[in-house]
């Protein structure tokens, strides 16, 4: 075991796939915004990465308000996709994105197939995107509604395809946790040219308001994120992490720097701050300060130590 005296001599970059990150702290798609928005509060070029919003092919104007709920341990939100479409993107903010040394991961999404396919090629050969995050929980009209990310096939089939769009750039795939067996989405993922996987969306859920008897949200139904869903998700990444051989990035109630260890001793390559953004935008950055302490305190170096030491105690 490492005897650790110093935060100096603790490394705290980890490695996804080709990409080397200063850190494991990811802020999370549709929680910080562009990543812009968040410049005069964060020193975005402290965090191991960002990702975008989801970008779709055309402007998306979304949910009807209100659109975000707190709960207990937890948040609900039904934003229903918003954003400026790619060609906006491309002009308004890979600019200024452009800016920051952080990685740039850009969430994508769709209805059907074509329209991953077009976003990635709209952004194919433009500087600033570092890695593509596909959101498989979207609806594919085509198929009558089913998500993408339900079906192994259907996986295989979108995955396919975005891979050939995207070249050598690296493509990461956001599994849903409503799926029968993650670990079998996991791995289709994988075989159709997933780099790295990033699990798990939110959990569909609502509230009602008793003095009206009405949906609080303006969707009806939103998703549930937050501390509520931590215990399930690292489940989900445990699971996922022993089937595959590719990095799997965790999603799911990170507050503290002890919720980084927790997924990281499960084998989590990387985690993506989501919620707890929206309680305090600062929240990323205050958790890579806290890194270091928390790697002294477990007599840690390294991620990557601690992800070796403590994947065999956990199956």
């Amino acid at each position: 075991m490492a005897n650790v005296t110093s935060s100096d001599r603790v490394d705290l970059s980890v490695q996804v796939g080709a990409l080397r990150l200063a850190n494991p702290v990811i802020t999370a798609g549709g929680t910080f915004g562009y990543g812009v928005e968040f410049a005069h509060l964060v020193d975005l070029n402290r965090l191991g990465g960002m990702v975008t919003k989801g970008i779709s092919r055309e402007r998306i104007d979304g949910a009807p308000a209100p659109r975000v709920h707190e709960t207990a341990s937890g948040m609900l939100n039904a934003i229903g996709l918003q954003n400026i479409g790619v060609d906006a993107f491309i002009r308004d903010k890979l600019p200024l994105l452009r800016k920051y040394n952080t990685l740039r991961i850009v969430n994508v999404f769709g209805y059907c197939l074509d329209d991953y396919v077009e976003v990635i090629r709209r952004l194919q050969g433009v500087d600033g995107v570092s890695a593509y995050e596909l959101n498989i929980s979207c609806p594919n009209v085509k198929m009558g509604g089913m998500q993408f990310g339900s079906d192994p096939a259907l996986v295989e089939e979108v995955v396919g395809a975005a891979r050939k769009a995207a070249g050598p750039k690296p493509l990461w795939v956001k599994l849903s946790p409503l799926v029968t067996d993650i670990a079998l989405i996991g791995l289709a993922a994988e075989a159709a040219g997933a780099d790295a996987l990033t699990v798990a969306n939110t959990y569909p859920a609502m509230a009602i308001d008793v003095s009206t008897g009405a949906p609080v949200l303006g969707n009806t139904i939103g998703g549930l994120s937050g501390p509520a869903i931590k215990p399930i998700t690292l489940r989900l990444v445990w699971e996922v992490q022993k089937a595959v051989k590719i990095p799997v990035i965790a999603l799911g109630g990170v507050e503290t720097a002890e919720d980084v260890l927790e997924y990281m001793m499960v084998g989590a390559s990387a985690v993506q701050v989501g919620t707890a953004s929206f309680a305090d935008p600062k929240a990323s950055e205050k958790i890579v300060r806290e890194l270091p302490k928390a790697l002294n305190r477990i007599k840690a170096l390294s991620f990557k130590e601690v992800r070796e030491r403590f994947r065999g105690k956990n199956g």
